[in-house]
């Protein structure tokens, strides 16, 4: 039995360069249309991988040419399965938004840079969803020759 904190989460290079060369549908959480946002710039350059972005937001605006939902389960209704979970949203906040990435039954969570949630990033990799967590598609992808 396992005493203390979790175990700290790892990244692994082979999953971010799966998740970043397999072509696949991304519902980016908290995209608006806000270009000051970083959420913005990363969804263009993730659009520009080959992916297919969702923005979720509770305005949920049309980015990049891409219908807005107010939440994961709209997104998934009228859209499909999502297979990546990409979350712009601060730490306190992103162990729902895995939770709802379980429940829509995602293949990944994306946890940006400076979104850190140990606990609830168990949780996803205990119902088998690969994780990456405080890092960024736009650095991965050139440090692993991607982009």
């Amino acid at each position: 039995m396992q005493t203390g904190p979790p175990q700290a989460h790892r990244n692994d290079p082979g999953v971010m360069q799966r998740l970043l060369t397999t072509p696949a549908r991304w519902a980016v959480v908290g995209l608006s249309d806000n270009r000051a946002r970083p959420a913005y710039g990363v969804a263009r350059y993730v659009q520009n991988l080959g992916m297919r972005i969702v923005p979720v937001h509770p305005k949920a605006d049309t980015v990049h040419g891409a219908r807005g939902y107010a939440s994961l389960a709209e997104a998934v209704a009228a859209e499909g399965p999502v297979e990546v979970v990409d979350c712009f949203v601060r730490s306190e906040l992103v162990g729902e938004v895995v939770d709802e990435a379980i429940a829509v039954g995602a293949k990944a969570v994306w946890l940006q840079l400076g979104v850190v949630d140990e606990a609830a990033a168990a949780r996803a990799a205990a119902a088998g969803l690969a994780v990456v967590m405080d890092t960024c598609p736009a650095i991965e992808a050139p440090r692993l020759g991607v982009a």
